[in-house]
């Protein structure tokens, strides 16, 4: 058996992700404000308890899901700051099934990433490619937008087809 510890370093490194996840909140609410500002919307807390549930879900999830997660915030109220927070590229919508949209924070706010989106259960799944493959993606895209005399500003990357739950008879 090993030599005991004393509390305090017990829980010195949970403490110390605490924090940091404190200071990657503090950096993500500047950041929503900041962008909020520039179209001249104030950032409530209706849009903040968003904000955090988004951020909490760490992936992309209907209204009804946004709601599950707080009781907080009536669906009208959310869906209204949903398209505000969607003008000011504070989130982004995917469009999955026909029932629903689904939402999550935007780039630069996340990592950059794509999705899988299934056709029939409308489930999406974010996928991250490696730097080497995303660069390759980059310059190509880059390279067609170019011959087209087309300026990019970001780009998404949606598989559609459909999820192990769902896949049809071959």
């Amino acid at each position: 058996m090993g030599a005991p510890t004393s509390p305090s370093s017990r829980s010195a490194p949970g403490r110390r992700q605490a924090e940091a996840d404190d200071d990657t909140m503090v950096d993500l609410h500047a950041a929503v404000a900041r962008r909020l500002e520039r179209h001249d919307h104030r950032y409530t807390p209706g849009r903040r308890h968003l904000v955090e549930t988004l951020a909490r879900v760490a992936r992309p999830v209907t209204l009804p899901q946004i709601s599950s997660h707080s009781d907080e915030l009536p669906q009208s109220s959310a869906y209204r700051n949903l398209e505000v927070l969607e003008r000011c590229g504070v989130i982004s919508r995917i469009a999955g099934s026909a029932d629903h949209a689904h939402f999550e924070l935007a780039e630069p706010l996340v990592d950059h990433h794509h999705h899988l989106v299934c056709v029939s259960c409308g489930s999406l799944q974010d996928v991250h490619l490696d730097d080497e493959l995303e660069a390759l993606v980059d310059a190509e895209l880059a390279q067609a937008a170019a011959a087209a005399g087309f300026t990019p500003t970001n780009h998404s990357l949606d598989l559609h087809g459909y999820c192990h739950n769902c896949e049809p008879d071959r």
